[in-house]
C-alpha cells in the first residue's frame, strides 16, 4: 500500500486500454467567474431528478412555498426531495417535458416566482463532528443531494457503505470536451470544496483521498494544493488528459490499477467516488443549512455570443439560459442543442426542458464547429471501435445483436458494462450512432426486467393468497376439532359420553334377549310336553283302535270339502254384491251372519252324522245316502240365503237396484215342508249323538295316561271293530261320491241360473 502511496505522489499513474484524445475547446468559456442568472417567469421541477424513486408530493396547486422548502418528502432509501429554488406560488402540478433523449413528459411542479427570493429558516450543522454520523447522513438525504458528476446517485447511499474505504477519490477531471463547470468551481470555491471532503471523510474513515484533476486545468490544481496544504492525506494527482479517463472506473485504474470487477461496485474494491460538485454541495447543507437547488452550468458553444459558466436554479427553461449566453440560431441554420459534452451528451427535443441535479452543460455548436451526423453506412468492420473502447468490449457485436433485438445475445457481450463514453461512435468511419444502439437495448432489457419483476411479485402475491387461504382452513379445521374435543369432554363429564349410551344400549338388548330367552324356556318345555302328550294319547288310540287312519282322511276330506262349498258361497256373495254396488251395510252384515249360522250348522250336522256313522258301524249305504242328501240341502239352504240381491239391468242409462227382500216370496210346497221337517229331525238326532261322542273322546282322553295293559281289549273285540270301521268307511266314501256328484250338478245349475 505504501509503495503505491508514494508511486501516486510521484506523479506514476496507471493507465487504461483504450480511449480517445477529441478537441478539448474548454477555453470557450472557462475565462470568466462563474455568473449569476435572472430569475425565469416559471421553473418546472421534476419529482424525480436522479437514480431511484420519486420522492411523494407535499404541496398542492395554489400553495405559497418558499426558497429552499421541501416539495416532496423521502419515503424510500432511494428517494430524494426537490426544494423551490425560490419564493413563489405553486401554479401547476402536471407532466411536463423532461431532460431526457426521449423528451417524454414527466410529472413536474410549476412555480411562478414572486420576487422576493425570500428563503426559509436554515439549521446549518457547524458541529456536525459531535453529532452522530447518522444524524449527517439524514441531513445530507434531506437537502436533495444526488451525484452532480452525471449520474445522479444518492449521496446519502454511497456516505453509507458496509465495507471499510481504503480510499476516497474526488473527481476533478472533467474529461468531457467544452464542459468547464468544475473547472471553475474548483478554481472559486476550493476552499468549501475541501469543507466537503472533510465531512465525507469524517463519515467513510478512509484511509486516503485522492483528488484527480485532468492536467489541462492547472488553475484548478493549483487552488486545490492551496486549499489542501494543512491537509498532507488530501493527495493532489493531475491525471494524463485522455478521453474518458473522467469515468469512474477508467479513473480507478489510472489512479490505483485497480480494475472493478463486471457486475460490482468500486466499493468491492475499496474505494469510494465522489464529484467536486457534490463535495460542494454537502459542504452548503452542512455549514450553511441551504439543500441543493442550484448548480454549475456550462453554457458554450459558438452559437452563443456570451459563452460562460453561471449559477442554474433547478428547474431553469433552457431557453432562459439560452438568453443569458446570447445564443444566436441563425449561426446554425438548423437549430442543435445538446445537454451535456460533445461525447455522452443528447440532443434536446425542446427548449423549455428544464435543468435538474445532473444538467453540467448546454452546448449550441455551429455547423462549422461540429458537423452534422451524416447517414449511417454499412460497418465495414474495421475494429475500430474496439481500439477505442476504454472497457475493451467488443462494440460491433454488441451493435449486431442491439439491432436485432437479440437481447440475450448483446448482455453476453456485456453490454451493461459499457459506460457510455461515446469513443467507439466518435472513430467509427461509418457514422454508425453505436451508443444509441446501446442504449435502446439497455431500455428495453430494463422494461423486460420490470415487467418479470412484476410478474414474480403477482406469482409470489397468488402464492401466498393460496398458502393464507390453506392455513385458514388448517386453522378453521383446527378449530372444529377442538370444539369437537371440548363438547365430547364435557358430555363425558356430564355423563353423557355417546359411546357409553351405545355401550348402555347393547347391554340393555343382551339383558332383554337373556330376559325372553329365560321367559320363553318355560313355555317351550310346556310345549314340549303337549306335544309328548299328544303323542302318547294317539298312540294309546291307536292302539285301543278307536280311530283308523282311514277315519282321519275321511275327517280331512270332509272338512275340505265344507271349506270348498263355504269359499264358493263367498264368492257368488261378493259377485252379487259387487253387481248391485249399493247394498246397505245392514244387508250385508245380516247376510254374513246367516252365512255363518249356516256353515255352523252344516258342519255341526256333518260332524253328528260321522259320530253316528262311527259308533253304529252298521249304517247302511242307503243312510249314508240319506245324509249325503240332508248335507246338500242344507247347503243349498245356506246358498239361497246368501243370495240377497240381484241386479236389474238399467234401461235407458238409469240404474235400479232391487233387493230379495222386495222380491215376493213364493209359499213353499207341501213337500218342501216334510222336507224341512225331516232335516230338523235329523239335525236334533245328529246333536244328540254329538254330544254322545263328545262325552265318549272325554272319557277317552281320561284313560289315555293309564297303563297300557289296563285299556287293553281282547284280541276278537279289535278284529270284529276293524271290519265295522273298514264297512262304515266304505259307505261314507260312496256317500261322498253321491255328494260330490249332488253337489258340482247343483253348481253347474246355479252358474246357469245366474246368467
Amino acid at each position: 500500500m505504501q509503495s503505491l502511496i508514494d508511486k501516486i505522489r510521484q506523479g506514476r499513474f496507471f493507465d487504461f486500454p483504450g480511449g480517445v484524445h477529441p478537441p478539448g475547446r474548454k477555453t470557450l468559456s472557462n475565462q470568466d467567474v462563474i455568473g449569476k442568472c435572472t430569475l425565469p417567469e416559471h421553473l418546472y421541477l421534476t419529482v424525480k431528478q436522479h437514480i431511484g424513486a420519486p420522492g411523494q408530493l407535499q404541496v398542492k396547486v395554489g400553495d405559497e412555498v418558499l426558497k429552499g422548502q421541501a416539495l416532496t418528502r423521502s419515503t424510500n432509501p432511494f428517494a430524494l426531495p426537490v426544494h423551490a429554488p425560490t419564493s413563489g406560488k405553486v401554479t401547476a402540478i402536471a407532466p411536463h417535458v423532461s431532460a431526457h433523449p426521449s423528451g417524454l413528459a414527466e410529472l413536474s411542479v410549476e412555480i411562478t416566482p414572486d420576487g422576493r427570493d425570500k428563503w426559509i429558516d436554515l439549521t446549518p450543522i457547524p458541529d456536525y463532528q459531535q453529532l452522530p454520523k447518522t444524524r449527517i447522513i439524514e441531513a445530507i438525504c434531506d437537502a436533495g443531494i444526488a451525484g452532480m458528476g452525471g449520474a445522479g446517485f444518492p449521496t446519502h447511499i454511497k456516505v453509507s457503505p458496509k465495507k471499510d474505504v481504503e480510499f476516497l477519490v474526488i473527481n476533478g477531471a472533467e474529461c468531457e470536451p467544452y464542459i468547464t463547470a468544475d473547472d471553475r468551481l474548483m478554481r472559486e470555491h476550493a476552499w468549501q470544496i475541501r469543507q466537503g471532503i472533510d465531512v465525507l471523510c469524517h463519515l467513510l474513515n478512509p484511509g486516503h483521498v485522492l483528488i484527480a484533476i485532468e492536467d489541462n486545468k492547472p488553475e484548478a490544481i493549483q487552488a486545490m494544493q492551496v486549499a489542501c496544504q494543512e491537509k498532507p492525506d488530501y493527495i493532489i494527482c493531475p491525471i494524463p488528459t485522455k478521453y474518458p479517463a473522467g469515468g469512474e472506473k477508467q479513473l480507478i485504474q489510472v489512479l490505483t490499477g485497480r480494475e472493478v470487477p463486471h457486475g460490482r461496485l468500486p466499493i468491492d474494491v475499496g474505494i469510494i467516488m465522489q464529484n467536486v460538485g457534490t463535495c460542494f454541495a454537502v459542504a452548503d447543507v452542512i455549514f450553511t443549512g441551504k439543500p441543493l437547488i442550484q448548480r454549475v452550468v456550462t453554457l458554450t458553444g459558438e452559437a452563443m455570443t456570451k459563452p460562460c459558466n453561471v449559477w442554474a436554479l433547478l428547474g431553469t427553461p433552457i431557453c432562459h439560459l439560452l438568453k443569458h449566453a446570447g445564443y444566436e440560431k441563425a449561426q446554425q441554420g438548423v437549430q442543435r442543442l445538446i445537454m451535456g459534452g460533445p461525447m455522452m451528451g443528447f440532443s434536446l427535443a425542446s427548449e423549455q426542458i428544464p435543468v435538474v441535479k445532473s444538467t453540467n452543460c448546454i452546448l449550441a455548436p455551429t455547423q462549422q464547429e461540429m458537423t452534422l451526423p451524416e447517414e449511417e453506412q454499412a460497418c465495414i468492420r474495421c475494429s475500430a471501435c474496439a481500439d477505442a473502447c476504454p472497457v475493451n468490449l467488443l462494440p460491433q457485436q454488441m451493435y449486431w445483436h442491439s439491432k436485432a433485438k437479440e437481447l440475450d445475445k448483446a448482455q453476453d457481450y456485456n453490454l451493461f458494462d459499457c459506460i457510455e463514453c461515446g469513443a467507439c461512435a466518435y472513430v467509427c468511419p461509418s457514422q454508425i450512432p453505436l451508443v444509441h444502439y446501446y442504449r435502446v437495448a439497455k431500455a428495453q432489457i430494463r422494461q423486460q426486467e420490470e415487467e418479470k419483476q412484476k410478474a414474480d411479485k403477482a406469482r409470489d402475491r397468488f402464492e401466498a393468497r393460496k398458502q393464507r387461504l390453506e392455513e385458514e382452513k388448517a386453522e378453521r379445521e383446527l378449530k372444529h376439532q377442538q370444539a369437537a374435543e371440548a363438547r365430547r369432554e364435557a358430555m363425558h363429564k356430564q355423563g353423557d359420553d355417546p359411546k357409553s349410551k351405545v355401550a348402555a344400549a347393547l347391554a340393555r338388548a343382551r339383558k332383554q334377549q337373556t330376559s325372553d330367552e329365560t321367559t320363553a324356556a318355560p313355555e317351550t318345555a310346556d310345549k314340549v310336553a303337549a306335544a309328548i302328550a299328544r303323542a302318547k294319547a294317539r298312540k294309546a288310540a291307536v292302539q285301543q283302535g278307536d280311530s283308523a287312519p282311514s277315519d282321519t282322511a275321511d275327517t280331512a276330506a270332509e272338512d275340505k270339502q265344507a271349506k270348498v262349498a263355504a269359499a264358493v258361497a263367498r264368492a257368488k256373495a261378493r259377485k252379487a254384491a259387487t253387481q248391485q254396488g249399493h247394498a246397505a251395510p245392514s244387508d250385508t252384515a245380516d247376510t254374513a251372519a246367516e252365512d255363518k249360522q249356516a256353515k255352523v250348522a252344516a258342519a255341526v250336522a256333518r260332524a253328528k252324522a260321522r259320530k253316528a256313522a262311527v259308533q253304529q258301524g252298521d249304517a247302511a249305504p242307503s243312510d249314508t245316502a240319506d245324509t249325503a242328501a240332508e248335507d246338500k240341502q242344507a247347503k243349498e239352504a245356506t246358498a239361497s240365503k246368501s243370495k240377497t240381491t240381484k241386479q236389474v239391468k238399467p234401461k235407458d242409462k238409469v240404474s235400479t237396484q232391487v233387493t230379495a227382500a222386495d222380491t215376493p216370496v213364493k209359499p213353499a210346497p207341501a213337500d218342501d215342508r216334510e222336507e224341512q221337517k225331516r232335516q230338523r229331525v235329523a239335525a236334533a238326532i245328529a246333536k244328540a249323538k254329538q254330544q254322545k261322542a263328545q262325552k265318549d273322546r272325554q272319557q277317552a282322553s281320561s284313560t289315555a295316561d293309564m297303563p297300557a295293559e289296563k285299556v287293553a281289549q281282547p284280541l276278537v273285540e279289535v278284529d270284529e271293530q276293524k271290519k265295522q270301521r273298514v264297512a262304515a268307511a266304505i259307505a261314507k266314501a260312496k256317500a261322498r261320491k253321491a255328494k260330490l256328484d249332488m253337489q258340482s250338478s247343483a253348481d253347474n245349475q246355479q252358474d246357469k241360473t245366474d246368467e
